[in-house]
């Protein structure tokens, strides 16, 4: 009996051995010791690279805004648990009923006596938890069980506080995500069996590496950290990413026009406008050959131009939607006849390109001009009711403080934006660059599509405001109460045919979101459910055959019913969306030469995409 427990407990702690220790014993205490020494060394070069703008002036801080709103957001959710004893009690015992059964648990395990596995709601796949160690050495299963109790206590405590409004909730929900995030044991050597084990077989030289590497990316930002996801070095635009043929054939102040050669004999007959949005670059569409949207559109026999948005400066801070719409996507649309001698066009818009492009539709409509024929939304919003998490940084206090900061520069910086695009998915876009980087001290592997997410972009003051005020807090363009060129514009005037693409994992456009803002528009609309997320869900090459799409009926009612009974395709929804553009108007001519009559004015992709934040 004996023997048979010796030996269920050798197995029973998810298979723990007291050999398995060894790993964790510190081997070289005086070279740790020196590397330890060396890495402060490494960590005071990085303060001092943070601290000097802010002596000069050149940069000054605005950390306590953002802490207050948290504290300020919290606290509505902490009056509510400390109100009423009652509930007071019920929150502390269900989380010390939590406690006492995972130490029950780990000391089952730890007898040998009992197999005890995880309550369901600890079962999970997460793969910042995937060294075996979490589970089979008792020191770790009990962090890692910790932690989730903790984190799962806290987000209950947001869902079931009554009394809040939908945004204070919202808000409370993200802060909370945030705080479990940065404070997930895998973020810190000593509770990260894997940084752990590391550091000892290294005697620290992992710390060095790491924080060299910080304070290299601390004077990369010039002061501030701007954290790499990917090996920079191995990528240049127009070298090997951005590469499809073309010619930059007219500029504005705002943007450059990149038409693209052909690759077919002949070409469909209407020219296609691809408006990017300007929080990023266009390339995302044109990452490589294997990955391009813009070269398979050209090789199915579109004209392709593109609008790259300049990276703007403080000459640019007044430039707002209506310049947007009037020098960017007007001004394309005179060149694209300039080029063609083509009035007619198809129109593609991205995420917030795409938004800009329906609210300059719904002013076409006004105005009665009739060039774009038609227009595929990439990802795009129109009615912000249901938009997503990006929601918790809108609210009146954040715009104005926002607007009062951008208007020292002129701009806001496009490290801030990125910033809080990576927040959304800080577990995967933050925390596990951060711990490889610095403290494993390992540099990232190159990948085209990172690169281009570090690529950032800067807002000019005044269309950002436009945008945040106008559509995410008060939705506007979806009410018919958005005021363009001295004009009350309404989707609803905008009777060509639309491609609506969603993504089902999306964060930013929630399918959701962009099922109901399908039924803004006058004219009807084709509805399409692409799996995957933002990117992925829209760059996605038929030959490569991943994910999925949806197609159904008209997008009315309810976005789950229509989800219940819409049908699913394998694959990528590019041919889908060729077939959609080919039904309207499938009339070929010859293929085009770049800028026509038009002196051209560069090789693509231009200048304009190369200036760097």
């Amino acid at each position: 009996m004996t023997a048979d427990r010796n030996a269920e407990g050798k197995d029973g702690f998810a298979g723990f051995d007291p050999k398995s220790v060894e790993p964790y014993i510190v081997k070289d205490p005086e070279g740790l010791a020196v590397n330890l020494a060396r890495a402060m060394e490494q960590l005071g070069k990085a303060a001092s690279a943070w601290l000097a703008p802010r002596e000069t002036g050149e940069k000054s801080d605005v950390f306590s805004e953002p802490v207050t709103d948290m504290v300020k957001t919290l606290s509505r959710v902490s009056e509510y648990w400390l109100s009423d004893p009652r509930r007071t009690l019920e929150a502390q015992t269900h989380l010390m009923g939590s406690f006492f059964e995972m130490w029950s648990r780990t000391l089952h395990r730890m007898s040998g006596d009992v197999v005890a596995t995880d309550p369901v709601s600890l079962q999970r796949t997460d793969k910042r938890f995937a060294d075996e160690d979490w589970v089979k050495n008792p020191f770790f299963d009990f962090v890692r069980q910790a932690y989730f109790i903790t984190s799962d206590w806290a987000d209950k405590m947001v869902r079931d506080a009554e009394g809040l409004d939908d945004h204070t909730k919202q808000k409370a929900a993200f802060y909370v995500r945030q705080i479990s995030s940065a404070l997930s044991p895998t973020n810190f050597v000593t509770t990260n069996p894997q940084l752990y084990r590391e550091t000892v077989a290294t005697s620290g030289a992992n710390l060095v590496k790491g924080m060299q590497m910080f304070a290299e990316d601390v004077v990369a930002g010039r002061g501030d950290l701007r954290m790499r996801q990917t090996d920079t070095s191995k990528f240049a635009i127009g070298e090997n990413i951005a590469i499809t043929p073309g010619k930059v054939v007219a500029q504005s102040d705002v943007c450059q026009v990149i038409q693209y050669e052909a690759s077919t004999e002949t070409v469909l007959k209407r020219p296609l406008l691809i408006c990017p949005p300007w929080i990023n670059k266009f390339y995302v569409l044109d990452l490589n050959p294997q990955k391009s949207y813009i070269k398979w559109a050209v090789d199915q026999g579109h004209t392709v131009f593109v609008i790259s948005w300049v990276n703007p400066d403080e000459r640019h801070a007044a430039k707002d939607w209506e310049a947007y719409a009037r020098e960017g996507i007007g001004f394309a649309l005179d060149t694209v006849e300039q080029a063609t001698g083509e009035r007619d066009v198809n129109a593609i818009g991205y995420c917030v390109g795409g938004t800009l492009l329906a609210a300059t539709l719904a002013l076409h409509a006004a105005e009665g001009d009739e060039r774009i024929r038609s227009a595929t939304l990439f990802t795009t919003q129109v009615d912000f009711t249901h938009a997503g998490d990006l929601k918790v940084f809108v609210d009146e206090d954040q715009i104005s403080q926002m607007e009062a900061n951008m208007r020292v520069a002129g701009y806001l910086d496009g490290s801030k934006m990125a910033t809080a695009f990576n927040m959304l998915r800080a577990s995967e876009l933050i925390w596990p660059y951060f711990v490889n980087n610095y403290l494993k001290g390992q540099e990232p592997l190159p990948f085209d599509l990172l690169y281009w997410n570090s690529d950032s972009t800067r807002m000019p003051a005044a269309n950002h405001s436009f945008y945040l005020r106008n559509c995410y807090l008060e939705n506007r363009l979806s009410k018919g109460e958005m005021m363009l060129a001295g004009k009350q514009v309404s989707l609803g005037d905008v009777k060509i045919p639309i491609y609506n693409l969603a993504t089902k994992e999306d964060h930013i456009a929630p399918p959701r979101s962009v099922f109901l803002g399908s039924s803004s528009f006058g004219g009807k609309v084709t509805y399409v459910l692409s799996g995957s997320g933002h990117i992925a869900g829209v760059v996605n090459p038929p030959d490569k055959g991943k994910y999925q799409f949806w197609t159904g009926g008209p997008p009315k009612g309810e976005f789950d019913d229509w989800v219940k009974t819409a049908t699913e395709t394998p694959g990528s929804w590019w041919p889908h969306w060729h077939q959609w553009i080919e039904k309207l108007d499938k009339k070929r001519v010859p293929a085009r030469k770049p800028g026509g009559t038009l002196n051209t004015l560069e090789e693509a992709p231009g200048s304009y995409v190369r200036a760097r934040a």
